[in-house]
């Protein structure tokens, strides 16, 4: 055990007591903890995703990113108003139903001259693995209304439409259902309201300040007692080609969601400064005071060169830069990214989704553009903890129709604390807790191990060995009452050995 505070350590030395064990130096700097120098974090969980917490100069472990995994085909886009454009989706938690929201339209294949502008499709699941598609009766395509479209070109030029519920306490009834969405006619973006969540009507301007030419998102933040809208614009444009410049995203704060602020950069802390395309913003559901992003990352390629015709599909590329060149030289990936405030993020330039194994229709602009929210599903292993699923669409620009398919990643899974096999820790600032017990989302090896050692003014707890992987294992203390240490200013020092330490959460 890593040993930092022992009162038997002190030697009598010319009748004043020293420490014969050097103690850590932020103990040294700080053995009395102030109330007004902690964080509060009551009972919430919290997160490992980023430094917010940690004492970054006694903490040896690293954050480590972690990837999902991609699993089955959930739905086929192949009804006659869909197609390759199919994309954009938007998930909805609403009251045990998983509503859906995506466009619908044919980008190359035989049916793109024909098959009219771009519609809005709905679908609906109750456990995120198995979707409908419910015929609605709402607007009709080619003589029928038998089908799942809920908005067409008589209501708006479509290029995008995102969906909120809206939780606002003041909320109209009418208006609890928020639909968000660029006309492409007027090029503002546009406030849709509902009550159902299924029969939309266009109600105001939301701003002009921009160029939304992607999912453009918005929620009320609950903390913070305002709604906030990212959205898409472009920087660094020479002249009047905006494609040469910079694809970035950009938020809108508002009271009521009729008045909203100029459009303001986010902030990610002097990075590389490249082109993001959707950022499908949302704050985590175990960790509300967090959000996440998940913005896809544009790459164009300066010139064709041969490995283009080593990938699949070269032909198709050639017949699409015809168009432009950027059709067939682009490719793009996704990236993580976490805030506290909704405006300054960490974001990870590693990838957290890439278009994976070389296939007949992927290595093209257009992956790894992830849907707009998340659903806990269960695991495929028997008996296993459940998961988190996302969700991304295949075969865009293939001329055949898009499919969406699932992903899932741990629970509180993005980003974790990582040990290596020689033993590191993680040290936190002062904080404040609710509660009387401590669990934490961990994984180890057979050989690894976690130990949690809380240390207040006068006393200190350590947890036993801990070591499995559980997304909710409760900590053991061997020495004292965690109900103590309460509301008072405590650090906590975790000493991991090939190891992952994903969040914890104090509570009753």
């Amino acid at each position: 055990m890593n040993t930092l505070y022992n009162r038997r350590n002190f030697l009598k030395v010319t009748g004043l007591e020293i420490a014969a064990v050097a103690l850590p130096s932020w103990l040294r700097a700080n053995k009395k903890m102030k109330m007004s120098n902690s964080v509060n974090i009551g009972s919430r969980r919290e997160v490992f995703w980023d430094e917010y917490l940690i004492d970054t100069r006694q903490t040896t472990a690293e954050l480590m990113l972690h990837r999902p995994q991609a699993k089955e085909v959930v739905i086929d886009h192949n009804a006659p108003w869909e197609g390759d454009g199919c994309d954009y989706h938007c998930i909805l938690k609403d009251d045990g139903l998983y509503r859906l929201y995506y466009l619908g339209w044919e980008m190359l294949g035989p049916a793109a001259s024909r098959h009219g502008p771009i519609v809005v499709c709905y679908a609906e699941s109750k456990d995120g693995k198995t979707w409908t598609k419910p015929d609605l009766n709402i607007c009709e395509f080619k003589g029928s209304k038998a089908n799942n479209i809920i908005l067409d070109h008589n209501t708006n030029r479509f290029d995008n439409f995102s969906v909120f519920k809206d939780t606002n306490p003041d909320c109209p009834k009418s208006e609890l259902y928020k639909g968000v969405a660029v006309d492409s006619k007027d090029h503002f973006l546009w406030c849709y309201t509902s009550e159902d969540g299924i029969h939309f009507r266009k109600a105001w301007h939301i701003t002009d300040k921009g160029k939304f030419d992607t999912l453009n998102i918005a929620f009320w933040d609950k903390h913070a007692k305002q709604y906030i809208c990212y959205i898409r614009d472009f920087h660094n444009v020479p002249g009047k080609d905006l494609n040469a410049g910079v694809r970035d995203i950009r938020w809108i704060v508002s009271k009521d969601f009729k008045n909203w602020t100029d459009p303001v950069l986010l902030d990610f802390g002097g990075a590389d400064d490249y082109p993001l395309y959707t950022n499908v913003v949302q704050p985590y559901y175990r960790a509300d005071h967090v959000f996440v992003g998940f913005p896809s990352r544009y790459v164009e390629k300066k010139k064709w060169t041969p490995n283009f015709d080593q990938l699949a599909g070269a032909d198709r590329r050639k017949a699409r830069m015809k168009s432009h060149p950027r059709y067939g030289l682009t490719i793009t990936d996704c990236v993580f990214m976490s805030s506290r405030d909704g405006r300054k993020w960490k974001r990870w330039e590693e990838a957290f989704m890439t278009p994976g194994p070389e296939r007949e229709y992927n290595w093209v602009y257009g992956d790894c553009y992830p849907a707009l929210g998340m659903i806990e599903t269960e695991s495929d292993l028997p008996c296993a903890p459940r998961e988190l699923s996302m969700y991304a669409f295949d075969n865009h620009w293939s001329g055949i129709p898009s499919k969406l398919r699932r992903y899932t990643i741990r629970i509180d899974g993005f980003v974790s604390y990582h040990a290596t096999y020689k033993p590191c820790k993680v040290v936190t600032r002062p904080f404040i807790f609710d509660g009387s017990s401590l669990s934490i989302n961990f994984a180890t090896s057979a050989v690894g191990h976690v130990r949690i050692r809380l240390i207040s003014e006068g006393s200190t707890l350590d947890s036993c060995e801990l070591f499995g992987d559980s997304l909710d294992r409760r900590v053991v203390f061997e020495n004292g009452d965690l109900a103590s240490l309460a509301g008072k200013p405590v650090r906590m020092e975790i000493t991991m050995k090939d190891a992952d330490i994903y969040s914890f959460k104090f509570g009753a």
